[in-house]
């Protein structure tokens, strides 16, 4: 399910292309062998640094975050989690790497559901920037973040044709 703040709807409308954003959640949450449902909030930057701040103990705004749903008592989960993509960072990072908005949120959601698996590229040894990477090969999906903090950053007109 895609949830979509009303500010950020107003504001990017079509560009967030929200029926094509849950068929490819619901595709890389199979890819990704996540058992239950995900829900994606579409926000802001200003409230994603509210939960980044509450959750994190970080005062500011970030890409996405995941929250994974805890374990059921039966070992299965309805829901595998939510997810938080702050779409105002969404748009300037697909500027940054010139291509469309809809791909970054696609970048960005694969990544929160590679969390919600329980990957963590702070501590996994690149397992995660692993899977990231062929999953994102399979999907079609330009450099990954993992990669993108891993080298330095490229901005517009630092590319070589």
């Amino acid at each position: 399910m895609i949830v979509i703040d009303p500010t950020i709807q107003v504001r990017f409308g079509r560009a967030l292309r929200q029926r094509t954003l849950a068929a490819f959640v619901s595709e890389a949450a199979i890819a990704a062998g996540l058992d239950g449902d995900v829900s994606v909030l579409l926000t802001g930057d200003e409230h994603i640094r509210r939960l980044n701040r509450e959750f994190r103990r970080k005062n500011r705004p970030t890409d996405v975050l995941s929250f994974p749903a805890p374990e059921s008592l039966n070992g299965h989960r309805p829901l595998a989690g939510d997810i938080a993509i702050s779409v105002e960072t969404a748009a300037r990072q697909a500027g940054e790497f010139e291509h469309p908005l809809a791909t970054e949120l696609q970048i960005l959601a694969l990544h929160g559901l590679l969390h919600l698996g329980g990957y963590d590229h702070e501590t996994d040894t690149g397992r995660m920037a692993r899977r990231e990477a062929a999953l994102r090969r399979r999907f079609r999906l330009t450099e990954g973040l993992i990669e993108r903090s891993t080298k330095p950053a490229q901005k517009k007109g630092d590319r070589k044709p």
